[in-house]
C-alpha cells in the first residue's frame, strides 16, 4: 500500500511538471500550429463591422500581432468573462484580448501582460427629456456629479466584472447602499443602449467605450467618474511564462510605434470614430453590413446558403460598390464578366439585383460541377470561391496535380491549394496532366483565404 501510495504520487507530480512544461510552452506551440487563437468581446471599440469591414482597436492590435508572429489569427467572440476565463483555462483560448481591468483578484487566475493603455470607469446616465432646452445649470442639477448621490439608487453592471466591484467598494467607501444588480444576459453596451431608451436608470463602463456609445445616444452623459484611471491589459494561462514574455516585448515595443499611435487615435480620438459609430452600417448599430443586404439575403436564401457567405464574397469582390469594374471588364458587385453571363444565360447583370443573380446562378454551376470529384461540403465551399476567381478548369488542374503528387485532389488546405498556387512554376503549367496552362495561382489562393476570413469575421458579429 506504501508502495503504491508513492506509485500514484509520482504519476501525480508527473502530471503535475507535464502541465507546467505545456503552459511554458505555449508560444512553441503556437509557433508550430501556426494558429494563434484570441477571444475578444463585440463591441464598438475592440470588434465590428463597418461598411462589411472587420474593424475595432483590439482587433487591428491582433492582426498586427499575428503578421508579426508570422501565424493565422482565430477569432472567437464573448462578451461573458467567467466564459472567457473558462475557456482561456480550457486552453481553448491562447490569449484574452479584451479590455480587461488589472486587479488583485483577477492576477491569481490569470497572467497579464503589460498594460496596453488607461482608462477609468464612469457613470452613465440619462439627460433629461428636455435637456437640448435647458441652461447648462439646470441640467446638471438633474444629474449625478457627486457619488454620494449614488446612495440608494439602483446601478445595473455586467456579472463578473471589474464594474461590479468596483460599486461594491463605492458603495462602502461611501457608507451608504447602492443597489447594485448584476446582469447575467447583457453586455456592457447593451446595458449602455437601455439607459438610453429608458429601461434602467443607470450603467457603468469604461470612459473610452462610453465615449464612443455617446455618438449613438446624445441623450447619455458621461461625464461622473466612479474609479480613478486604471490599467487595461490582455492575458493568458498563469505559468505561460515564454508566452507572457514575447507577448510583454511585442508590446512594449509596439506601443512605441506610429502605427500603434494611428490606432489609437482612429478609435478614440479621431472624429470620424463618431461618424462611423452613427452609421447605418454599423453592426453595433442594427446589424447592417451594406446597402444591398435584403438582395443578398433573398438570392442566398433562394439558392440555400448562408448569406453572410455571399456578402463576404461581395464584399471582397467590390467592397459593395455596384459600378466597380475591373480593369479585365469584369463589372458589379460580384464583379461579372459578360462571359460569365452568357454561361449562366442572363444577358443583364448591370443592376445590383441582376449581378448578384448572375453571380449566384454562377455559384451554384460550380457547386454543381465540383460536387462529384468533392463530396464534403465545407472542402467544396473553397474549391468553388478558387474556381469563381480563377475558373474551373485551373481549379481541376490543380486537383490532377495533387493526385499526380499523392496528394488528395478533394482536400484544398495543404493538398490542392499548393498546386494552384504554384501554377505558375513551369514544373507544374507544363506538366502533361495540366490542361489549362499558366496560372499565376497567387491571386486565387489568397482570394480563398481572405474571403473565408471575412467570413468568419461576419459569422462572429452578424446573427444569421
Amino acid at each position: 500500500m506504501v508502495a503504491l501510495l508513492f506509485a500514484c504520487t509520482g504519476r501525480k507530480d508527473r502530471k503535475g511538471e507535464n502541465q507546467a512544461a505545456d503552459k511554458k510552452n505555449d508560444l512553441t506551440r503556437i509557433m508550430k500550429s501556426g494558429q494563434l487563437r484570441a477571444v475578444v468581446d463585440y463591441n464598438s471599440t475592440n470588434y465590428f463591422i463597418y461598411r462589411g469591414k472587420p474593424m475595432g482597436f483590439k482587433y487591428e492590435l491582433l492582426k498586427h500581432l499575428a503578421e508579426d508572429m508570422g501565424v493565422q489569427l482565430e477569432i472567437s467572440v464573448s462578451n461573458n468573462l467567467q466564459e472567457t476565463f473558462e475557456g482561456l483555462q480550457n486552453e481553448q483560448y491562447d490569449l484574452v484580448a479584451k479590455n480587461l481591468t488589472i486587479t488583485k483578484k483577477r492576477d491569481e487566475i490569470i497572467a497579464f501582460t503589460l498594460p496596453l493603455e488607461q482608462t477609468r470607469q464612469v457613470l452613465v446616465q440619462r439627460k433629461p427629456e428636455n435637456w437640448r432646452s435647458l441652461p447648462l445649470h439646470a441640467m446638471e442639477d438633474s444629474l449625478i456629479r457627486n457619488q454620494l448621490d449614488l446612495a440608494g439608487k439602483t446601478v445595473y453592471v455586467q456579472k463578473n466584472t471589474a464594474y461590479y466591484r468596483r460599486m461594491v467598494n463605492l458603495s462602502d467607501e461611501i457608507g451608504e447602499e447602492i443597489d447594485i444588480v448584476q446582469d447575467s444576459i447583457y453586455g456592457v453596451e447593451q446595458l449602455v443602449s437601455m439607459v438610453a431608451n429608458g429601461e434602467i436608470d443607470y450603467t457603468v463602463c469604461d470612459e473610452n467605450v462610453a465615449k464612443v456609445n455617446q455618438t449613438f445616444y446624445p441623450n447619455l452623459d458621461i461625464h461622473t467618474p466612479v474609479s480613478f484611471p486604471q490599467n487595461i491589459a490582455w492575458a493568458v494561462r498563469n505559468g505561460s511564462d515564454e508566452w507572457l514574455e514575447y507577448l510583454n516585448n511585442w508590446i512594449r515595443s509596439f506601443r512605441k510605434t506610429t502605427t500603434y499611435a494611428v490606432l489609437y487615435n482612429k478609435y478614440f480620438e479621431n472624429s470620424r470614430s463618431s461618424t462611423m459609430a452613427s452609421s447605418g452600417y454599423h453592426s453595433i448599430r442594427d446589424g447592417n453590413i451594406s446597402p444591398f443586404d435584403e438582395l443578398i439575403k433573398e438570392a442566398a436564401n433562394k439558392a440555400g446558403m448562408d448569406w453572410r457567405f455571399l456578402a463576404a464574397m461581395i464584399y471582397r469582390e467590390s467592397r459593395f460598390d455596384p459600378e466597380a469594374e475591373s480593369w479585365a471588364g469584369a463589372y458589379g458587385l460580384m464583379q461579372i464578366m459578360p462571359e460569365t453571363a452568357d454561361l449562366v444565360r442572363m444577358n443583364e447583370y448591370e443592376e445590383p439585383e441582376q449581378n448578384i443573380r448572375v453571380g449566384v446562378r454562377l455559384l451554384e454551376w460550380l457547386d454543381k460541377n465540383l460536387k462529384p470529384d468533392v463530396p464534403d461540403s465545407t472542402q467544396r465551399m473553397k474549391f468553388v470561391l478558387a474556381a469563381y476567381n480563377v475558373g474551373l478548369g485551373h481549379v481541376k488542374d490543380a486537383q490532377r496535380l495533387a493526385e499526380k503528387y499523392d496528394k488528395n485532389p478533394e482536400i484544398w488546405d495543404d493538398n490542392v491549394d499548393y498546386y494552384l498556387l504554384n501554377k505558375s512554376a513551369s514544373k507544374f503549367y507544363k506538366d502533361p496532366v495540366v490542361r489549362w496552362g499558366y496560372c499565376r495561382g497567387e491571386e486565387p489562393y489568397n482570394y480563398v483565404n481572405r474571403v473565408l476570413e471575412t467570413y468568419r469575421d461576419y459569422t462572429n458579429i452578424i446573427a444569421e
